[in-house]
């Protein structure tokens, strides 16, 4: 493995206490404009996302009205009444989002799998990047203000959906995840820096509590005045 790799999973709980558990649940407050751009404005509601750890899945409830949830896998989305009968679903989803830039609307199946494989992206992160199939390697660290910010390059598993293919992940000197760049694929493609903060522990797992994903510029500075996507997470409770 990787040694930067092995010192941040590491600092984030250790992959041995990773691997004795199965899911976690967590309450999600999101917005931000791009959801305005894509015709779905995100009310301040708090929700309910549960993440299975060791395969791409995931769930938000409510979603949509109060007695609906989600169901995502990479290969399917659903939305569904809480005793599980399906109201719309997609397989496939990410055809659908072919020829898609940035002002194309999305439908409610377009909203559910976005939130299916981004916050199962980052719910899991950093210990994704030990998944069978991610290719990890080192790349030139980031200074952000007085810090020095270490990186790792990863690229996706081809079974795995997620923002794009490859994805730069940076690290401050205690190990702890600070930045995570990516391109949003299925909105056209747009440079993205996402910044975390405000790092807690759970159940021995340490993970952000908020994240603010922004445009990145030509020199890979964020664009600080537009907040693309915001996500507070609180209560998580790994099983």
């Amino acid at each position: 493995m990787n040694t930067l790799l092995a010192e941040v999973l590491d600092a984030h709980g250790g992959l041995d206490r990773w691997n004795a558990l199965t899911m976690v649940r967590a309450t999600i407050v999101s917005g931000g404009d791009m959801f305005v751009i894509k015709g779905m404005p995100q009310d301040p509601t708090p929700r309910e996302m549960t993440v299975w750890l060791h395969e791409q899945h995931a769930s938000v409830t409510p979603f949509g009205a109060a007695d609906q949830k989600t169901d995502f896998t990479a290969g399917r989305v659903s939305i569904e009444e809480v005793d599980g009968r399906v109201v719309a679903e997609r397989n496939d989803p990410r055809k659908s989002f072919r020829g898609h830039d940035l002002s194309t609307p999305w439908d409610p199946l377009d909203r559910a799998y976005f939130n299916g494989y981004a916050l199962w992206t980052y719910l899991t992160t950093p210990f994704l990047l030990a998944m069978p199939g991610f290719t990890i390697t080192e790349i030139e660290p980031w200074r952000e203000a007085d810090e020095l910010w270490r990186g790792l390059r990863a690229a996706f598993p081809p079974d795995i959906a997620s923002h794009s293919p490859q994805q730069d992940f940076y690290f401050g000197p205690d190990h702890l995840l600070r930045r995570h760049d990516y391109h949003v694929d299925i909105a056209g493609g747009f440079a993205a820096a996402q910044y975390v903060y405000d790092t807690v522990e759970a159940d021995g797992i340490r993970l952000p509590t908020k994240r603010r994903a922004y445009r990145s510029d030509a020199d890979n500075r964020p664009v600080l005045s537009q907040i693309m996507v915001s996500i507070d997470v609180s209560n998580a409770r790994f099983t």
